[in-house]
C-alpha cells in the first residue's frame, strides 16, 4: 500500500470495515478517466495518472444503499452484471438478500416488453457498471425503475439514482462491495444473524 493512497476519515464517522481492508481490496483505485458526475469522489490523482476514489465516500454510499434497498420487496429487485468479475457477485447479492440476479448479456426488452418470454417488472435495478450494464439501466428508466449502480471515476450517472462509487472492475473490489451491500441490506430488514456467508463466497473464480 502506497502511504498517500491512505484516506482520511473525518471526525468519529467508524467505517463498516478497516480502511485497510477497502484498500486491500483495491475500491478506490479508479481509472485514468474522470468524468464531472463523478469529481465529488474523487479524492486525489496518482502520478502514474490513476483516480483515486475516497474511501469514506464509498462507505456511506454502501449505507445508504442498504437502507434504500432494504425497503423494497426482495423479489422485486433486480441484479444485473455484463462485467464477467461481477456475475458472481452479483448473484450472491441477490441470493443473500432474495433477489432477482440476470447476469452475462443481457437481452433486451426484459424489462419493458410484456409480450418478452423473459419479462420482468422491478421495483429497483442494481447494476455493476452503468456503461457495461446500459441496456439494462436505460430500459430501467424507459420504465422508469430507480437505479442503484456501482460507478468509477470514468462512469457518467445521469441515470443513475443512487451513486457508490467503487473500482467496478476489480475482482476483489466488486466481491467487496456486493459482499457488504448484501450484509448491509439484511443489517437493516433486522436479518444480519442469518447472512452466512464469507467475502470469500461472493469471489469469482479465476
Amino acid at each position: 500500500m502506497v502511504e498517500d493512497e491512505v484516506i482520511a476519515i473525518e471526525g468519529e464517522y467508524e467505517t463498516l470495515i478497516p480502511i485497510d481492508e477497502y484498500l486491500a481490496a483495491g475500491v478506490h483505485i479508479g481509472t485514468q478517466q474522470k468524468t464531472r458526475d463523478m469529481m465529488s469522489y474523487i479524492y486525489r490523482v496518482r502520478t502514474d495518472g490513476l483516480y483515486v476514489l475516497d474511501v469514506q465516500s464509498t462507505d456511506r454510499r454502501i449505507r445508504l444503499a442498504g437502507k434504500f434497498l432494504a425497503n423494497y420487496d426482495p423479489s422485486k429487485v433486480l441484479v444485473v452484471s455484463a462485467r464477467q468479475y461481477g456475475q458472481r457477485p452479483a448473484t450472491m447479492l441477490a441470493k443473500s438478500i432474495g433477489a432477482k440476479a440476470n447476469v452475462g448479456r443481457f437481452i433486451p426488452n426484459t424489462l419493458t416488453n410484456p409480450n418478452f418470454s423473459g419479462f420482468f417488472e422491478p421495483d429497483v435495478l442494481v447494476a455493476t457498471d452503468p456503461s457495461g450494464d446500459s441496456q439494462a439501466v436505460n430500459e430501467a428508466v424507459d420504465a422508469g425503475v430507480p437505479v442503484v449502480a456501482l460507478c468509477d471515476t470514468n462512469n457518467m450517472t445521469s441515470n443513475v439514482d443512487l451513486v457508490i462509487p467503487t473500482n467496478n472492475k476489480g475482482r476483489k473490489a466488486l466481491t467487496l462491495i456486493y459482499w457488504l451491500m448484501a450484509r448491509q441490506v439484511l443489517r437493516e430488514r433486522g436479518e444480519e444473524m442469518r447472512f452466512r456467508y464469507t467475502v470469500s463466497d461472493f469471489e469469482m473464480e479465476f
